[in-house]
C-alpha cells in the first residue's frame, strides 16, 4: 500500500499518513466536534429547564460560565475561540438587557466596552458549573471516560483548532 505522509507542525515533527482510515478518522472527528458541542449545549438546555431558569437560553448561561469573574471584552471572548462576532454581539446585548452582564465604557479607551457579570449572572453561571462538576464525578464511572483520555482528546484538540488557525493564516 502506498501511504503519502504529510508534514503537520504541531511542536511534534511527526507526520500523519495520508491512508483513508485517517481521512475517515479526521472527518469523523470534525463531525463529532461539533455534535458533542451541540449535544453538551442540549444538557445545558436541559438543567435550564428543569430548574425553571427559562429567562436566558443555554448559550447564554455558557456565555456568563465563560466570562465568570473576569472582566473581558467581547474581542476577548471572540480571540479565547469562545464565540463567533454576531453570536456573541447578540446574547451580550440580550444579557445586559436582563441584568446578567454589565457593558461599561473602559477609562482608558473610551471606545472599548467592558464586560462583567451580575449577581444574577453569577447564578446561572454557577448553575453551569455545579452541571459541570456532577457531569464530572460520573463521567469516569457512568461515561467510561477518564481523566487522561480527557487529557489526551484536549492535546489533541488543541492540536487541530493549532492546525486550523494556521491554514487561515498562513493560506497553508
Amino acid at each position: 500500500m502506498n501511504v503519502a505522509v504529510r508534514q503537520v507542525d504541531d511542536g511534534t515533527s511527526k507526520g500523519v499518513p495520508m491512508n483513508s482510515n485517517a481521512r475517515e478518522a479526521y472527518v469523523e472527528s470534525i463531525r463529532l466536534i461539533e455534535r458533542a458541542h451541540r449535544r453538551f449545549l442540549d444538557v445545558v438546555k436541559d438543567e435550564l429547564e428543569r430548574l425553571g431558569r427559562d429567562e436566558v437560553n443555554n448559550v447564554q448561561a455558557v456565555l456568563l460560565h465563560n466570562v465568570g469573574g473576569e472582566e473581558l471584552t467581547p474581542s476577548e471572548l471572540k480571540s479565547r475561540g469562545y464565540y463567533l462576532g454576531s453570536n456573541v454581539s447578540y446574547n451580550l446585548k440580550k444579557l445586559n438587557e436582563l441584568g446578567y452582564l454589565v457593558q461599561r465604557r473602559s477609562n482608558r479607551d473610551r471606545r472599548t466596552v467592558r464586560i462583567t457579570v451580575t449577581e444574577k449572572g453569577a447564578e446561572v453561571a454557577a448553575l453551569v458549573e455545579a452541571l459541570i462538576d456532577r457531569q464530572m464525578q460520573s463521567l469516569g464511572p457512568i461515561g467510561g471516560v477518564e481523566g487522561e483520555a480527557l487529557e489526551a482528546t484536549g492535546l489533541v484538540l488543541r492540536r487541530l483548532d493549532r492546525f486550523w488557525k494556521d491554514q487561515v493564516l498562513y493560506r497553508l
